[in-house]
């Protein structure tokens, strides 16, 4: 099996091309159902897509869940996902989801670079604990914040929990894949940004999240960096790439009650 077609999730999802408007389309009417709860577009950075938008729950919000996109870092926006906030927001909790600038426009590192000052200005805009997923590249790049080489500024000591939801952990074997036209990964790069060749710095409690329906090569990932981290693997059974991150807009679901603990 070549890489590409490891690493290739739609071509193997029944009705892949129907979950890109479907996501859409919910992420759009909770914004509207939410009224002046969702606040979008909030700068952290000056590039055009350095912007994220803040769920506020009912009250007093007891902390904030960063959650970060997926989509290889080269697709999707903040703004397909909002509904994903739902299940954090039930719990009392605010939820942020930052954009940032898509390969090949930046390179891998310079977007875990993004994710970090988004954090670290979600730090500097609110107060209590605060608990960071994401899903597949963000998967990868919630990861990345428990490492030593980034600096997550006003959020140092405040990541109390970390759940990468079907994260690329390691990314050597994306060098021999066609998405490295955009990526411009070498051996040397792809090891620098791969958590699963790292220890975490940071003493976050951390999840590893994957669907039992996965590609063999998602499962690995997982498992790898869940190794590597000695930390706690759920693999969810009934569960493939695109409907892993559902249960995020429940507050009760199993992988709400990883991220929240």
């Amino acid at each position: 099996m070549s890489n590409d077609d490891a690493y290739a999730n739609a071509a193997h999802i029944p009705g892949a091309d129907a979950y890109p408007a479907r996501w859409s389309a919910a992420a759009a009417a909770f914004r509207a159902a939410l009224g002046a709860r969702a606040e979008t577009g909030l700068a952290y950075g000056p590039g055009a897509r350095q912007r994220m938008d803040v769920f506020r729950p009912e009250g007093t919000a007891e902390g904030t869940v960063v959650f970060v996109h997926g989509g290889y870092w080269r697709r999707f926006g903040r703004e397909d996902w909002s509904h994903l906030a739902a299940g954090a927001l039930a719990r009392g909790w605010a939820v942020a989801m930052p954009g940032y600038t898509l390969a090949p426009e930046a390179a891998i590192a310079d977007i875990t670079g993004e994710i970090a000052r988004a954090v670290d200005a979600v730090a500097r805009s609110v107060e209590g604990p605060l608990r960071v997923t994401g899903h597949s590249a963000g998967g990868h790049l919630v990861a990345r914040m428990l490492c030593a080489d980034v600096d997550v500024g006003a959020a140092e000591g405040r990541i109390a929990a970390c759940v990468p939801i079907s994260p690329v952990a390691d990314l050597r074997p994306l060098i021999e894949t066609e998405m490295n036209a955009d990526f411009r990964l070498d051996d040397a790069a792809a090891a620098a940004e791969s958590p699963a060749l790292m220890e975490p710095a940071r003493e976050a409690r951390v999840h590893v999240w994957v669907g039992a329906d996965e590609r063999p090569a998602f499962l690995d990932q997982a498992r790898a960096l869940a190794t590597a981290w000695d930390t706690d693997l759920t693999v969810e059974p009934g569960r493939h790439h695109f409907d892993v991150i559902d249960s995020l807009a429940e507050p009760h679901s199993p992988l709400m009650r990883a991220v929240m603990g």
